[in-house]
């Protein structure tokens, strides 16, 4: 305040020095309107507005019978925000600011970051150019409340004669009026929705048709064909050479840890594929439905599609009874220096992604083993002795990969394991080959996380916009605009044709990646969302965020199917496992949760939420010592991969 006085009297005197009378005189009047506090007794209808506010709506809240007091509170919010923004858009900004320092700890709990947001306006400009103030004030908050809370209200407003306060909730919230009893406070999460995007265009927006079935001759359906052929040729064998039978059946009862024949593995593999198609709620004919790929797909080579056919075979079936195993990888003496984790598809690697810029690459197979016995070919400059000699000339236990100059906020392993790319906040994202140890390719005008698939992957970035790229093309392929705040995850459909960004406008978004166009828009959390998951059957999507509530969504309707709580603090990631049975994640909290996909999936859209107290319990928690779970992964044979830094601050 006194350097901003100091700064008026050297504007005031070089004006007068210079017989700028009239700019003179027009500095010393604003001075003294800011100067002047607007009287609230000489502003009636201003001291009305506060006292109707403060001193009813808000006391006659907080002293109504319990059974209806949690709906009615959610109405203090929305009236909260949208006073505080009435009151700095006619100019009364020092009443404004007393308004939210005496009223915002209310609602802190519940809102932090929008009170944070809405902390920083402090005049009219910044009310216009802030666009969370400004999508709020021009779309409706949807409340969920029952008739008699909503009759309850209705009357107060109109006995208490808040003409202002009436203008407010009619003008900014839409409520959803239901009969029968009120929700329960477990429910608070899907009460309230404030969005940048009103609901009337959401619910348009979900109309669209969208093709969320699998892809014709996809990878899981012709690798189960050549499995079969392969077990057909093995039967042929068998019954040719009866020595070769009983090898036959010993490599089945090995590899499929359950099946004690040839015949008893294309069985179970018949009754999987039809689970996997067959899902709680879907019918027949959308359950068969196929899709052709937009992109175009690479050709598999024949000995990776041999690798993955015996990782088929060797898969371990889940379900709510029978738990995955799970290898966690931690990190040691980072520092704080670690941003990111990924694992490979295999788990024999693991990346960790740095605040120096570096990306450094361990190998499972050599962790622990003398790295002199084998030779590093470096390219690009680097050579073998950057990459096995430490500092002090020891060996070390990871490939180095340098080229970054800035801290690596991202790392993700290529399908097959061959790649890897990293996204850095110097708004590059790197290609890398795993078995050149060099940088391939620098994608420029992006950053931050991103999801691969194959040859093509998707990026998001604080810049509000998701892309698509291809590894030959330096330049993206499409860009998705529409997010309202950063968008902080991306998550491929599981026919390449969509992909889902979660974003800090607490929405998650599906796009068309051939049109570039929104087709979904999913509402309900109440936080940034830090983390996507597509299921195998391509029906549902699961999305975690900042307050650790996760939601599963139905995609071809839109909606919330239900939200599964239970986690404390962050969900940093999520994975489903390869038929779709159980949900694994992963949180702050330190603990990794999995969660029956197929129970909480057989909840009916129209049944009461309160008849299925269950839905919110998990499965199983396998807390770490003290290690937050950065990443997960499926393995294609059920191996649950996790992986986190070692924290002594938790």
């Amino acid at each position: 305040m006194e350097n901003m006085q100091a700064v008026n009297s050297f504007v005031a005197a070089y004006l007068k020095k210079k017989g700028f009378k009239e700019a003179e005189q027009l500095l010393e009047d604003l001075q003294d309107k800011e100067s002047a506090p607007i009287d609230f007794h000489k502003d009636p209808e201003l001291a009305k507005f506060i006292h109707h506010f403060s001193h009813k709506l808000r006391s006659w809240t907080y002293s109504s019978l319990d059974l209806y007091k949690h709906e009615l509170l959610h109405v203090l919010y929305p009236v909260f925000i949208h006073s505080f923004m009435d009151l700095v858009a006619k100019g009364h900004l020092q009443e404004a600011r007393t308004f939210f320092n005496a009223f915002h700890e209310d609602h802190e709990l519940m809102h932090s970051r929008d009170i944070q947001k809405l902390e920083g306006v402090l005049s009219q400009s910044h009310l216009e150019e802030m666009e969370f103030a400004h999508s709020l004030r021009q779309n409706k908050v949807n409340i969920k409340i029952c008739q008699y809370s909503y009759d309850l209200l209705l009357q107060y407003l109109h006995k208490s004669q808040s003409t202002a306060m009436l203008g407010v909730i009619n003008e900014h919230i839409n409520f959803q009026v239901s009969p029968g009893q009120p929700s329960s406070i477990s429910d608070d999460a899907e009460v309230v929705t404030l969005i940048g995007s009103c609901q009337d265009s959401a619910n348009q927006i979900n109309q669209k048709e969208i093709q969320w079935g699998l892809l014709e001759d996809s990878l899981d359906e012709h690798l189960d064909k050549v499995g079969g052929l392969l077990s057909d040729s093995e039967k042929t064998e068998g019954e040719t050479r009866e020595g070769d039978v009983d090898e036959t059946k010993k490599r089945s009862v090995e590899g499929g840890k359950q099946g004690a024949s040839t015949k008893k593995l294309k069985k179970d593999k018949a009754v999987n594929a039809t689970a996997k198609s067959a899902r709680p709620g879907a019918n027949t004919t959308s359950a068969a439905q196929q899709v052709k790929p937009d992109l175009t797909l690479p050709i598999m080579p024949t000995e990776v599609e041999q690798s993955i056919v015996e990782d088929l075979r060797n898969r371990v079936q889940l379900s709510n009874a029978a738990f995955p195993s799970v290898s966690f990888y931690t990190f040691l003496n980072t520092h704080n220096g670690l941003n990111c984790s990924s694992i490979s598809h295999d788990g024999s690697l693991v990346a960790g992604g740095f605040s120096d810029s570096l990306l450094k690459v361990w190998d499972m197979a050599k962790l622990g083993q003398q790295a002199g016995s084998s030779v590093l070919q470096g390219e690009n400059g680097s050579t073998s002795s950057e990459h096995v000699v430490g500092p002090n000339g020891g060996k070390r236990s990871y490939t180095l990969f340098q080229g970054h100059s800035g801290p690596v906020y991202s790392a993700t392993f290529s399908p097959h394991g061959d790649f890897i790319l990293s996204s850095s906040a110097d708004k590059t994202i790197r290609l890398w080959s795993t078995k050149l140890n060099a940088n391939l390719v620098c994608y420029k005008g992006h950053n931050y996380p991103f999801s691969p698939v194959g040859h093509y992957f998707a990026s998001s970035s604080h810049d509000r916009t998701a892309r698509i790229w291809s590894m030959d093309r330096i330049q993206p392929l499409s860009i998705m605009a529409g997010h309202l705040s950063d968008v902080d995850c991306v998550q491929w459909h599981a026919n390449c044709n969509y992909i889902a960004t979660g974003s800090s406008d607490r929405t998650v978004r599906l796009w068309d990646v051939q049109s570039g166009e929104c087709v979904r828009i999913f509402i309900g959390h109440q936080s940034m969302i830090l983390s996507l998951a597509m299921s195998p059957d391509s029906r549902y999507m699961a999305s975690g965020d900042e307050d650790g509530t996760i939601m599963m969504w139905d995609l071809s309707s839109g909606r919330c199917i239900t939200p599964l709580m239970g986690h404390t603090l962050c969900v940093w990631s999520l994975a489903f496992s390869c038929e779709g049975s159980l949900l694994a994640s992963g949180s702050a909290d330190c603990t990794v949760k999995l969660w029956d996909v197929t129970t909480s999936t057989k909840v009916p859209g129209n049944e009461e939420k309160s008849e299925n107290p269950n839905r919110l319990i998990s499965l199983k928690t396998l807390p770490t010592k003290s290690t937050p779970v950065y990443s997960l992964r499926f393995s294609r044979r059920n191996l649950l991969f996790a992986a986190g830094v070692l924290s002594k601050n938790v």
